[in-house]
């Protein structure tokens, strides 16, 4: 959420800046709404001022032994006065809350103008899209013969958008889970953490996906407004919610695997072929919660950390900046990894890493207690995944693939496979 100061004061600024993001803020809606609460506000201060005068005066002239009816009838009066304003007011003010809710994080400066993914800014590359001395295929039909990738037996399970893995591919995919958390907590620095699967609606608030995003999201149907989650992200950063870190705990560094649930309601259509986007998913998350001064350079650090993963596995990829567009409701600033696929002749995105500034804290009243002042202040949340499990084993059967069929196993996964140097199909 932005600041409401902010809003008051700097509103036709934070239009023209959110115009980046492709959302146009009713600039007069709020204006007007505003205008009301302050002239609202200003008749309830003055009713309850005037109902404290009469209500000394009802002492005073008790003490006199005077009439005191008249002026008990008066107080009244300005009592039924004074609940009208103040419900008036709450009104006023719970329409502007809902306008605040939902108007999404300021673009950073370095984001620039663009509609979607074509319009994203390169950073840098590295590695070489794999050669190949014959044409490679995609990882539905390198797996399809030995139906370790079974999407059949998904569908008859669960629906469409599932996957079952089975034999080497079920053990690679535990493999990538192992190797990544390794990585992150015996070199990164990352505390590993386990967290709940299910939600409730005050953590999806809390992180930016709820209102907005309901339709994107699996709700269980019942009265307790509980959701599967749809990253680690909602339950990992919620983990502060309401909460003083005192300053010699920051950063907080976490890392979590977990199952994501996502009903991909706004991609009705998109990769609907193999495992590129699926119902549910598995990921490795990577959060910080970071003192407000150090968030620019975490955002850099974390999204290095995601790259080491790829870079040991020995797979081409390239780092982007988003545009306006592309950049989500809740993110200042996203860099995305884009892993090569040889299958689908491209980059397609493993991993999204995020600066969400004060937004996502101001939501959640996650502080820390600035040791200079002694007050508490906001904090800032980071997170990004490092990776996500399928699609980098997808993109391992991909690059790694050999003419006979087979996939090479990367030299780095070999000893979390039992000394495995190939997978047969």
């Amino acid at each position: 959420m932005l600041d409401p100061k902010l809003i008051r004061n700097e509103l036709e600024a934070i239009a023209t800046r959110l115009r980046i993001k492709k959302f146009e803020l009713d600039v007069s809606a709020i204006q007007e709404l505003e205008s009301r609460r302050k002239e609202v506000q200003v008749k309830t201060e003055a009713l309850q001022a005037e109902r404290n005068t009469h209500s000394k005066s009802i002492g005073q002239a008790k003490a006199k032994g005077d009439d005191i009816e008249p002026l008990l009838a008066e107080v009244a009066s300005l009592g039924s006065l004074l609940d009208e304003q103040k419900s008036e007011l709450e009104k006023i003010q719970s329409a502007l809350s809902e306008i605040v809710w939902a108007i999404p994080n300021l673009p950073d400066d370095s984001v620039v103008e663009g509609d979607a993914e074509d319009d994203n800014v390169l950073l840098r590359s590295w590695g070489d899209p794999t050669d190949f001395a014959f044409t490679p295929k995609d990882h539905v039909d390198l797996t399809e013969e030995s139906g370790h990738m079974d999407f059949k037996a998904s569908a008859k399970i669960a629906g469409s958008r599932f996957v079952t893995l089975t034999g080497p591919l079920a053990k690679m995919h535990r493999a990538l889970v192992q190797f990544m958390l390794d990585v992150h907590s015996n070199e990164h620095g990352y505390e590993e953490i386990h967290v709940p699967y299910i939600v409730n609606r005050n953590s999806l608030t809390g992180t930016g996906q709820l209102p907005k995003f309901e339709e994107d999201l699996f709700k269980l149907t019942d009265e307790r407004e509980l959701y599967l989650i749809p990253t680690a992200e909602v339950p990992v950063t919620n983990f502060v919610r309401d909460e003083i870190i005192a300053a010699e705990r920051m950063p907080l560094k976490y890392v979590c695997y977990s199952p994501c649930f996502r009903s991909e309601a706004g991609s009705y259509g998109k990769d609907t072929r193999g495992m590129i986007r699926q119902h549910q998913f598995e990921k490795v998350e990577l959060v910080q919660m970071v003192k407000p001064e150090d968030s620019l350079q975490t955002h850099e650090d974390l999204t290095q950390h995601a790259e080491v993963i790829l870079q040991r596995l020995g797979l081409p990829y390239r780092v982007v900046n988003l545009c306006g567009g592309d950049l989500s409701f809740a993110a200042a600033r996203t860099y995305d990894l884009e892993v090569w696929l040889p299958g689908q002749n491209k980059y397609r995105e493993i991993s999204s890493c995020s600066n969400f500034l004060d937004f996502q804290a101001r939501r959640m009243q996650a502080r820390w207690r600035n040791p200079d002042t002694g007050k508490p202040e906001l904090l800032h949340t980071l997170n990004g995944s490092a990776l996500a499990i399928g699609r980098t084993l997808v993109a391992i059967l991909e690059n790694y693939q050999q003419a006979d069929g087979s996939v090479a196993i990367p030299q780095i996964l070999q000893s979390y496979m039992g000394g495995a140097t190939t997978i047969e199909f």
